[in-house]
C-alpha cells in the first residue's frame, strides 16, 4: 500500500451542523464520555442579564466579571445557595418566588437574576408523578365549566364541591387534586436534585464563565488558536456539530475558524447559539490558548473585537477525559517506557499530539512517535481494540479518508475486520492477538520511519580519553 498524498494536512476543512446537542450530563464521543453538566437543560443567562455587564469601547468589547474572592459577592452567593438547598422538594414556582424575596429592592438585581439563573439552570426540576395525565384531568376539571369559591346565579356549584366530586370519579384525594391539574408544567416541577456542590466562589467563578458564554451568542465569526492539551476541545467541536475549518499552525497546534450564531451560514441562530455556549468550556481545557471574535450586541452600531485567552481568569466546569481511552491504550504506553523507551531513547511517545484534519470531520490517532534526534520523523499509531461494529465502521472510514502514509494501525485480530478491509487505505496495518507485540511493533516503524523520511543520520560518537 503506498500512498497518494501526505496525511497530515494543513488545508481547511469545514463541517456542517447536523442535529442538536442531547440533553444528557455526559457526552459520548466515540469512546470516550465527558462529564459536561449536572442538570437536565443546556441553557445560557438571557440577553437582559448580559447586557448590562458589557463594556464597549470604538471598536472592542469587553465583559465585566466579577471577583470570585469577593468577600461580600461570597456572603450574598452564599445566601442564594442556601435558598437553593431549602427548597429541594419544592415548585420551581416556590424557589422562583423565593429569590424574587430574596432580591427585593436591592439595585444589583441583575446580578443576582444571573446567579439564580447558574443555579436553577445546574438544578434538576422532575414533574410530580400522578396517577392520570395532568391534561386529562384538566379536560375533565374544565367540562363543568366556570365555578368560583363562592357560588353564585350563574354558578351554582361552587369549586369545592366540584373538586370534590372529580377527585371521587378518579379516585384521587381532593387534597392532591390541586397540586396534580398543572403537574406538566414546568412552574409545578419540583426540585429534586440541587446540582453540583456549589460553593460561593465556584458560583461567582461560574457565573463569570455564563457571562463570556453569553457574549458568544452575538458572534459571526470566531477564530481559536489552540497550542497544546487540545484533544478534548476536538471532541467537543465535533460532538456539538459547530461549524468549523481548520489549519495546522507553523509553531505548533491549531487555528480553528468557527461560524458564530448570527453568522448568515447558520440557519438556526437559537440552536446554535445554544451548542456554541455549551461548546466554550472545552476551550479551557487547553492550557495555551486564544479566542478573538466579531461580535454584535444589540447595544452596538457595529461589530466589535471580543478577545479572550489562557490567561483569563475563566474556569472551566467540564471535566478532562483521563490520559488514555482504554486499558489497552494505557498497557501499550506503559509496556513501551518499560521495555523500549530506555533501549531505543531517539523514539519518544507521545499521546493524542497531533490531528489528522479530514473532509468533513478530524482524526486524532491514539500516539506520536517522534524521532527526538529529528523531531520531523514522526509515526502516528492507531490502536483498533474492542470497538462496536458501528464505530469499527466509521473508523475505518476515516482511515481511508486520511489516506496517511506515516499511520501505522494496530488491529486486534479478534475484530470481525482482515487485511482487505484495510485495502484502500495508505496506511501500515499490524494484527496483534492480545496486545501489540513491541518488538514488531518498533521494527515496523523503523521501516516506515526510514521509507518517509530516508534514513537516520548515523550518530556521531565521542571517543573515550586514554
Amino acid at each position: 500500500m503506498r500512498p497518494k498524498r501526505e496525511g497530515r494536512s494543513k488545508g481547511s476543512r469545514a463541517l456542517a451542523i447536523d442535529g442538536e446537542a442531547g440533553r444528557t450530563d455526559r457526552l459520548r464521543v466515540g469512546s470516550l464520555t465527558f462529564k459536561y453538566e449536572k442538570g437536565s437543560r443546556l441553557s445560557m443567562l438571557t440577553s437582559e442579564l448580559i447586557r448590562p455587564r458589557l463594556r464597549l469601547s470604538e471598536t472592542t468589547l469587553s465583559v465585566e466579571m466579577v471577583d470570585p474572592e469577593d468577600p461580600k459577592l461570597q456572603q450574598t452567593a452564599q445566601e442564594l445557595i442556601d435558598i437553593l438547598h431549602k427548597h429541594v422538594g419544592c415548585t420551581q414556582e416556590a424557589l422562583e418566588k423565593a429569590f424574587a424575596l430574596y432580591e427585593g429592592a436591592r439595585v444589583d438585581y441583575v446580578f443576582l437574576r444571573g446567579l439564580a439563573k447558574v443555579l436553577m439552570d445546574g438544578a434538576t426540576f422532575t414533574p410530580r408523578a400522578t396517577p392520570l395525565p395532568p391534561k386529562s384531568i384538566r379536560e375533565q376539571a374544565f367540562a363543568y365549566g366556570p365555578v368560583f369559591k363562592q357560588p353564585d346565579v350563574f354558578s351554582p356549584r361552587s369549586r369545592e364541591e366540584v373538586l370534590t366530586e372529580l377527585a371521587q370519579t378518579l379516585a384521587i384525594e381532593p387534597g392532591q387534586f390541586d397540586s396534580m391539574l398543572f403537574a406538566d408544567r414546568n412552574a409545578f416541577y419540583l426540585l429534586t436534585d440541587a446540582g453540583p456542590a456549589w460553593t460561593p466562589s465556584g458560583l461567582l467563578a461560574r457565573y463569570n464563565l455564563e457571562l463570556a458564554r453569553g457574549v458568544l451568542y452575538w458572534a459571526s465569526h470566531i477564530t481559536i488558536e489552540a497550542f497544546s492539551n487540545y484533544k478534548d476541545l476536538w471532541h467537543f467541536i465535533k460532538f456539538f456539530q459547530l461549524m468549523f475549518w481548520a489549519e495546522a499552525l507553523p509553531e505548533g497546534g491549531y487555528r480553528v475558524e468557527l461560524d458564530g450564531p448570527i453568522s448568515p451560514f447558520v440557519a438556526s441562530t437559537l440552536r446554535y447559539g445554544r451548542q456554541m455556549a455549551a461548546f466554550l468550556p472545552a476551550l479551557l481545557l487547553c492550557d495555551q490558548w486564544r479566542l478573538r471574535a466579531s461580535v454584535h450586541p444589540p447595544q452596538a452600531r457595529q461589530e466589535l473585537r471580543y478577545h479572550l485567552d489562557y490567561t483569563s481568569e475563566l474556569r472551566s466546569h467540564f471535566k478532562a477525559s483521563g490520559p488514555f481511552d482504554s486499558r489497552l491504550e494505557a498497557d501499550f504506553a506503559h509496556d513501551f517506557e518499560q521495555k523500549i523507551g530506555q533501549k531505543r531513547k531517539h523514539w519518544r511517545l507521545e499521546r493524542e499530539s497531533e490531528v489528522l484534519l479530514l473532509d468533513d470531520t478530524v482524526m486524532i490517532p491514539d500516539f506520536t512517535f517522534i524521532d527526538e534526534q529529528d523531531e520531523t520523523r514522526r509515526i502516528l499509531v492507531e490502536l483498533v481494540g474492542f470497538w462496536h461494529p458501528t464505530y469499527l465502521r466509521r473508523k475505518i472510514e476515516k482511515v481511508k479518508a486520511a489516506q496517511c502514509k506515516h499511520l501505522l494501525l494496530l488491529v486486534y485480530k479478534g475484530l470481525n475486520v482482515t487485511e482487505e478491509d484495510f485495502q484502500e487505505t495508505e496506511s501500515e496495518v499490524l494484527f496483534f492477538q492480545q496486545k501489540p507485540v513491541l518488538k514488531d511493533v518498533m521494527e515496523l516503524v523503523e521501516a516506515m520511519a526510514e521509507r518517509m523520511y530516508g534514513p537516520r543520520p548515523a550518530q556521531t560518537r565521542k571517543r573515550k580519553r586514554k
